[in-house]
């Protein structure tokens, strides 16, 4: 199986709440389905989704909307700021030279196989950012909505009356251009080799607008994102189970959906791993059970619920089969207040991870 190129969920922040308010539930329910579990139920963590299901997600929306220019409306809600650590990294620059600077270099943490870059021809500054499946079938409305992304950047550092000298989009010239003039605010050109914002040299010293973000650093962006976006198969896939375990609901044929492959396909892909989609389920939903289970805010019933078991006691069996405890067992432990206990049960739990490690190796 060929590499499945990922991004952050976090390209998509704030988009469930958008297209409720300007479309309907009724819509929303449609771009979910397209790519297997409710977005807006990840929207506080940080997952790794395939370009196709990004891709997917707002191709739903548009039919929904039935508007070919979804995705220009979109544009103006994007916001590099709302993507984590990454974003506060970039947003931390003294500059916006160094801002731009520090997305290109950290873009590994954020995506695979996207590629991003500057250059400087006379006065004019070009910075630009090509999609991993930039060409393919639906993927305009997310070239329109990747110019909003660059232009939250120059936002927070320049001034609000300031407008690009134009943009260039990789896609073909749409019958109507007035939309995407009225929008962005300049000229607009088309078929061009990158989603390219043009502006004025002059503007790389400019300074951030508002009060300097906390101090984050690269090697907090690496923790964050667990060095890097996700390139091997399992780790693509544990991250797609990753985000429908946290909407409560996993399947195999939603994983294949959005890895643009057949169901058969990717568990003989899993079975050459040394693994299968029902072991990697379960070695998920274990561990978010842990976390689950810790909070102690939730009953037993709810985190069963939660992870998408159809009752308590087969989560009780799956949990103890995993862990060598019952979730009650695992609860009594973390809730005693003994140091001792409190030690042991550290112990445990970095065992029941070493476990999964070896289980599943990245």
């Amino acid at each position: 199986m060929a590499e499945i190129p990922v991004i952050s969920n976090r390209i998509l922040h704030g988009m469930p709440a958008f297209i409720r308010r300007e479309i309907g539930q009724k819509a929303l329910l449609q771009a979910n389905r397209a790519i297997g579990f409710d977005l807006e139920l990840t929207e506080g963590e940080n997952c790794f989704i395939p370009h196709l299901a990004v891709i997917r997600f707002i191709e739903a929306a548009a039919r929904a909307a039935g508007d070919a220019n979804f995705g220009v409306l979109m544009a103006p809600m994007m916001n590099a700021a709302n993507y984590g650590s990454y974003g506060r990294y970039v947003f931390g620059a003294g500059t916006l030279g160094q801002a731009i600077g520090r997305a290109i270099s950290s873009l590994c943490f954020h995506s695979t196989d996207d590629r991003m870059s500057v250059s400087v021809v006379g006065d004019e500054v070009r910075y630009s950012y090509v999609f991993a499946l930039a060409g393919c079938a639906g993927y305009a409305n997310v070239g329109f909505a990747a110019a909003g992304v660059l232009l939250s950047l120059f936002r927070a550092y320049l001034a609000p009356d300031w407008r690009p000298l134009r943009i260039e989009f990789d896609t073909v010239r749409p019958r109507q251009t007035g939309l995407l003039e009225d929008v962005f605010q300049c000229p607009v050109h088309f078929n061009a080799p990158a989603v390219t914002v043009v502006v004025e040299r002059r503007h790389l010293s400019a300074g951030p607008r508002h009060v300097a973000w906390p101090i984050v650093t690269i090697e907090d962006v690496a923790r964050d994102r667990r060095g890097g976006a996700p390139r091997d198969l399992l780790d693509v896939i544990m991250e797609q189970i990753r985000a429908q375990v946290l909407t409560g609901s996993v399947s195999i044929d939603s994983a294949a959906q959005v890895t643009d492959t057949s169901v058969r396909t990717l568990q003989r892909e899993l079975n050459r791993a040394g693994t299968d989609f029902r072991s990697l389920a379960t070695a998920v939903r274990v561990q978010r059970a842990t976390e689950l289970l810790r909070d102690r805010n939730g009953s037993i019933t709810r985190v069963a619920a939660e992870l998408g078991y159809s009752s308590p006691a087969n989560f009780a069996r799956a949990f103890r089969k995993a862990t060598g405890n019952g979730p009650k067992e695992f609860r009594s432990a973390i809730t005693a207040q003994t140091p001792r206990s409190t030690r042991c049960d550290a112990q445990s739990f970095e065992e029941f991870n070493c476990g999964l490690d070896a289980a599943f190796p990245r």
